[in-house]
């Protein structure tokens, strides 16, 4: 049994969507109360875990410190220690904001760390706990989460797209969405592989292809949903945010793909499923 650490995320409804579970709320399992994560384990003795379960908004974090680290690393460390003590692999979903966003090239798994935010530097703690943890694990980075569920920058722009005849949309940051049901069975896929070989455990990238902007993505969306709305392409200095976006999100996926035989979806495909759900 795989049991997730959340329930009403993109990733964890598509988790529960492709039949892992159970899946923990945060009333089934607080991240901001110490011991929860622990007795929630210890209760539902698992085979392997996966935490779909953070704290995600990312401006907000720049005034809620205290809570973004609360949920995204000192709980990870417990829910990290839990595992390794009794031997139970943990996939952890973390981000490209642990990186500073500079340049072009894709980001290995083997780069400096750099984050710029509240959000990315909570992260990696985060990531820095379930290595220091020592049990079998595989920390998987991803960028962009999209899906017909929750607060994201498709659903976004099918709404506005509706509405207006032009959109403004930030065309200087570079990365890929990323659907958050491909992201769930690569979770999935992971869990087994280290249930089987533990000596798999690592940090990962997964992440869509091909690299686009914003800008690219919601013209796409337009396109694919029939929207008669244009996008001005604007950088970022002209949308500012409390939290500063990497312009550079980029993912080197090579190691997934080579470690663990898992390749890298197309978030074009991706999109027109997310449309039909819709």
């Amino acid at each position: 049994m795989i049991l997730v650490f959340g329930q009403s995320g993109q990733i964890a409804i598509e988790l529960a969507l492709l039949g892992a579970g159970p899946c923990l709320s945060r009333a089934q399992a607080d991240f901001e109360n110490p011991g929860a994560l622990a007795a929630a384990i210890a209760a539902h003795r698992p085979d392997a875990v996966i935490n779909a379960a953070a704290y995600t908004a990312v401006d907000r974090a720049e005034e809620d410190e205290a809570r973004a680290f609360q949920v995204n690393a000192c709980a990870v460390e417990e829910l990290a220690q839990t595992c390794a003590e009794a031997g139970i692999p943990l996939v952890h979903i973390s981000t490209d904001y642990v990186f500073d966003g500079s340049g072009t090239t894709p980001w290995r798994v083997t780069d400096l760390t750099n984050p710029q935010n509240v959000y990315g530097r909570s992260k990696l703690a985060g990531e820095n706990a379930v290595r220091a943890a020592g049990g079998p694990h595989a920390i998987l980075r991803t960028s962009w989460v999209v899906s017909a569920h929750g607060n994201n920058f498709v659903k976004t722009m099918v709404r506005l797209g509706a509405e207006r005849e032009t959109l403004s949309v930030v065309a200087d940051q570079i990365g890929a969405p990323t659907c958050a049901r491909d992201i769930a069975a690569a979770c999935l896929d992971i869990a087994q592989q280290l249930r089987m070989d533990p000596s798999k455990s690592g940090t990962y990238h997964y992440q869509a292809r091909p690299f686009a902007s914003w800008a690219d993505v919601a013209r796409a969306v337009f396109e694919q949903a029939d929207l008669r709305c244009s996008v001005a392409d604007i950088p970022s200095a002209q949308y500012p945010t409390p939290a500063t976006r990497p312009l550079n999100s980029r993912l080197d996926c090579s190691a997934t793909k080579h470690h663990l035989g898992i390749e890298m979806p197309d978030w074009r495909a991706g999109l027109k499923a997310i449309l039909q759900e819709l």
